[in-house]
């Protein structure tokens, strides 16, 4: 029987990616959106009768709650793999972050993952099977410079895995972070045409960017039975730029 896969944040860019590579794969998708209504219903339509697109703000737990249940009722099953794609971005210097700044960053992009594993993993337990993906990035490996708080949220998902792999590996549940460097998506292309960012390009030691069918090829990896001896892993997607 196919497995369901929530993939948060899948309207665009990575997560659009993901989603095309999992319903390839004859998985039942589900994708998230927050503000991209249009472009996830568009795209679930585009890959099929197994793909649906649900309304979900991962800053608020209520919305949590009834985005999960709103998918289970839909597919009519539990979620078999999570994967934590959706995020935001800010660009600011260290001096400039407010306190709301960082409470914002932290609640999208470490407790949305947090709550949402939380809410997946009874189910995973039950059937001794989960994977759970976190997408991660390099800047929660070395620190960031204008994102200093996006960079901290990003360091704390990769050991938020961790610990979610040291209490719930023997309970059948996977999981573990890809940690991105540079992709070509909507969330980088004002970093890639400043100065800075055309450095870091010019700077990756495989000669490229990377592509959205790069990180979807590691997230089938890791929700298959083939990476049953991965938990708690980072695996860095990052083309050579970091070796942590």
């Amino acid at each position: 029987m196919s497995k369901l896969v929530l993939i948060t944040g899948g309207s665009r860019g990575i997560g659009a990616g993901i989603a095309k590579a999992f319903a390839e794969a004859g998985y039942w998708v589900a994708i998230t959106y927050l503000n991209h209504q249009d472009k996830a219903v568009s795209l679930a339509n585009i890959l099929g009768d197994k793909v649906a697109a649900f309304a979900l703000d991962q800053s608020k737990p209520e919305s949590i709650k009834q985005c999960i249940t709103e998918v289970e009722k839909y597919f009519n099953r539990s979620i078999d793999v999570l994967i934590n794609n959706g995020a935001i971005a800010q660009e600011k210097p260290f001096s400039d972050i407010t306190a709301d700044d960082f409470t914002t960053m932290l609640n999208t992009n470490l407790r949305g993952p947090f709550l949402l594993a939380q809410a997946c993993i009874p189910a995973m337990q039950q059937h001794g099977f989960g994977r759970i993906i976190n997408i991660g990035s390099i800047g929660g490996q070395w620190g960031g410079y204008n994102q200093v708080h996006y960079a901290a949220a990003k360091a704390g998902l990769i050991n938020l895995s961790q610990s979610i792999a040291k209490i719930y590996s023997r309970d059948g549940i996977r999981t573990n972070t890809i940690a991105i460097g540079l992709v070509a998506t909507e969330m980088t292309e004002h970093e890639l045409t400043t100065e800075a960012g055309k450095q870091k390009a010019a700077a990756i030691p495989v000669g490229r960017l990377g592509k959205v069918e790069d990180i979807a090829s590691i997230a089938l990896f890791l929700a298959s039975q083939d990476s049953d001896y991965l938990s708690g892993q980072t695996l860095n997607a990052n083309g050579g730029m970091y070796f942590g």
